[in-house]
């Protein structure tokens, strides 16, 4: 197999939980954080290695915001396109607000940077957090197949960002996570695939068993968000903007 178009490194927000505890005087079992966290560090620094061996054009920096209902394998998909060694059914403890900067080259050859929001599961009847709607370029909604309800949280969500669009124009994507789990489906593939056409974003099945269906989605995000910041504000030589008179 090939490189793949995906050169990434990660930085990690520690959650205010974790602050919280040590001031008061709880402190975390420090040999098991620390052993993760130097394997992490590890992985990141290889990835590091490769981007700065990656072709110089790059497009400006975009940021993607990743949401969805907790256990719908957000940060599994991301620690697969990064890591590409995620083991399935491994708990990652819940999500710890990790950001993920990455390199994805685009249908056109140019390499797009990412900045990824891995963002907290958000539980019922929890508001998703609204700054996320005013700094993102972009917002990739996750269900997973074998969940009704966290397809009715992106149903939601899309809703949410739709309100925000007169402020900021956002790109959107859905991606049903566990595609494989076919035998435990709560969410009908057709039905989601409609819903997707009625609000006019691309939806994708993926699966974090099946690395390569995570690919086209990533790419053809990171192509979309490259024509947008690629796209002249001014008329090209030659031409006449609408309401422009001709010359007489």
């Amino acid at each position: 197999m090939g490189c793949l178009p995906f050169l990434f490194t990660r930085s990690r927000i520690r959650p205010s939980r974790e602050i919280v505890s040590e001031a008061n005087g709880e402190i975390p079992e420090r040999q098991n954080i620390v052993l993760h966290g130097i394997q992490k560090l590890e992985r990141a620094l290889t990835s590091l290695r490769n981007s700065m061996r990656a072709p110089s054009t790059m497009g400006k920096g975009s940021k993607v915001v990743v949401c969805g209902s907790p256990a719908v394998g957000k940060t599994a998909i991301l620690e697969q396109l990064l890591y590409g060694n995620h083991v399935v059914g491994a708990g990652s403890g819940g999500t710890m607000e990790d950001i993920y900067l990455g390199s994805v080259e685009t249908d056109r050859g140019v390499k797009e940077q990412l900045r990824l929001y891995d963002t907290e599961g958000l539980q019922e009847g929890a508001e998703f957090p609204r700054h996320y709607f005013t700094i993102g370029d972009a917002f990739i909604l996750v269900y997973s197949v074998d969940s009704i309800e966290s397809f009715r949280r992106v149903e939601l969500l899309k809703r949410e960002s739709d309100t925000f669009k007169d402020k900021k124009e956002a790109i959107v994507i859905v991606l049903g996570n566990k595609g494989d789990l076919s035998d435990q489906r709560q969410v009908d593939k057709e039905m989601a695939q409609e819903w997707a056409a009625n609000e006019k974003v691309k939806l994708w099945e993926v699966s974090v068993t099946d690395r390569n269906t995570l690919l086209e989605p990533f790419t053809q995000l990171a192509s979309r968000l490259n024509q947008v910041q690629t796209k002249s504000p001014f008329p090209l030589p030659g031409r006449k903007s609408k309401g422009t008179p001709s010359d007489t």
